[in-house]
């Protein structure tokens, strides 16, 4: 964790020196592009020591298939072996490290390329295998048209920026990134002159950078005075079942499982400012002319804590991570998108059944949130304090929700896992099987959603 910590903190000052000293206008893409990568595989070896061979085994294996494959199952074959090699790492990993304690390790690099790989692939397979009329308006815009050179691939995959702690980015937008067009392709979306320039601004990253240095801090303080002072482990202690209430019982979860989220905001805040100080991340300008520098971050602290629904805390816990599983999964499943989605998460993640405990128990309370959505906020639409009371219910049902999902995902075993639903009598599985029965669902079909991203795509090129 040191090393993590050490490693991420370098490439800040890196990402820094790179975007000042070696910008487009200052050197050419290949530059880049080495530096990039020579950088990234350095702080995998500095960091993981021999273990980093498993990453550099993944991304030539992969290159070797994008190379040879057909066109029509490049992104099969892809995809198989990626989560193939992730999940045999995934079980070594537990012989090689303590069972049931989460420890810094190659699997997260790993995890990060394997995202990278298969959305590689799943982009390139659009962009040289598919007709642009049966691809969605995403798909389209981020179809990839030719095979990377090994200097991009290889760049692409173990940048230092994201080698360590990602995140997760689209081919296309990288690119774009390290050849200079990046911001500029953003900044022509919008009409300057109207807003008086003579020429287009030159937005800078150093205030995103130092606010989310800010949220670090913050974070890293929280994680150091919380995190240890209230371990997940304390809510199926004995001496505390025995003599806490259940409501306290809910509210304690409720507060540990505030206190884990510390070190995920630490590192992914941590990573998306790197990748900011390097000048990457651009996403645009806001309605209110702000420059927005949140194309790559992983979280919007703000929407998870008052998120009103499980749908909108997903959505904005771990974004990216969230818009691969879309890209890769959702987009692409003929049949119960929604189910095979949350088993590539858990497969995704690691073998600890307390991961598959959480992504079933999401599955079932998802499609639960779903139905009472549409059945019954309508009714509470027709005035305001209806709307506050009904936000107010949401927001806690929906805190207490995640509480109940992502618990076991804490413990990773299976008896302390049963042994915490057991204390709580299981009510969130009984709750969401009593909604499915009883309320009628309407599910989306893929022809539906397919429909539907056709009429976008269409409306997006009558403009």
């Amino acid at each position: 964790q040191i090393n993590f910590v050490a490693c991420q903190l370098f490439a800040l000052l890196a990402a820094f020196w790179f975007r000042i000293y070696l910008s487009p206008s200052h050197a050419s893409s290949a530059v880049r592009h080495a530096f990039a990568t020579l950088f990234g595989i350095y702080f995998a070896v500095f960091c993981f020591g021999w273990y980093s061979i498993h990453l550099f085994v993944l991304v030539m294996m992969n290159y070797g298939i994008m190379n040879m494959a057909s066109v029509p199952n490049i992104h099969r074959y892809s995809f198989v072996v990626a989560m193939g090699y992730l999940t045999l790492c995934h079980i070594s990993r537990i012989y090689i490290f303590h069972y049931g304690i989460l420890t810094t390790d190659f699997s997260g690099p790993l995890m990060i390329i394997t995202q990278k790989i298969t959305t590689l692939a799943c982009q390139l397979h659009d962009g040289i295998g598919r007709q642009a009329e049966e691809l969605t308006a995403e798909q389209n815009r981020l179809a990839v048209k030719s095979r990377p050179s090994l200097l991009e691939y290889l760049s692409y995959l173990l940048n230092f920026m994201s080698i360590i702690a990602g995140p997760c980015s689209n081919y296309k937008d990288y690119i774009a990134f390290i050849e200079g067009r990046h911001v500029h392709m953003k900044l022509l979306e919008v009409n300057w002159k109207q807003k008086g320039y003579d020429r287009l601004p030159d937005p800078s990253p150093t205030g995103a950078v130092m606010y989310k240095l800010c949220i670090t801090l913050v974070s890293l303080i929280l994680f150091l005075t919380l995190t240890k002072n209230f371990p997940m482990a304390y809510i199926i202690d004995n001496e505390f079942l025995d003599k806490t209430p259940f409501l306290s019982r809910l509210g304690y979860l409720y507060v540990v499982t505030q206190a884990a989220k510390p070190k995920y905001y630490f590192a992914w805040t941590l990573a998306d400012a790197v990748n900011n100080a390097a000048g990457y991340g651009f996403s645009g300008v806001d309605e209110r002319g702000t420059f927005r520098w949140d194309l790559l971050s992983n979280l919007n602290i703000w929407n998870i804590e008052t998120a009103t629904s499980f749908k909108m805390y997903i959505e904005n816990w771990n974004i990216q991570t969230a818009a691969w599983l879309k890209r890769v999964c959702y987009d692409r499943a003929p049949w119960y998108p929604t189910a095979l989605t949350f088993i590539l998460s858990a497969l995704w993640h690691g073998i600890y059944p307390g991961y598959y405990f959480t992504f079933l128990t999401g599955i079932l309370i998802t499609l639960a949130a779903r139905a009472i959505r549409n059945n019954c906020r309508h009714y509470f639409l027709s005035s305001v304090p209806l709307k506050i009371a009904y936000d107010i219910v949401t927001w806690a049902v929906t805190q207490l929700a995640v509480c109940y999902t992502v618990a076991p995902f804490v413990m990773l075993a299976v008896e302390p896992t049963i042994k915490f639903y057991k204390s709580v009598y299981f009510h969130m599985h009984i709750l969401s099987i009593l909604v499915l029965l009883l309320l009628p669902i309407r599910p989306q079909t893929h022809s539906v959603r397919r429909a539907q991203n056709q009429a976008m795509l269409n409306s997006i090129e009558n403009k």
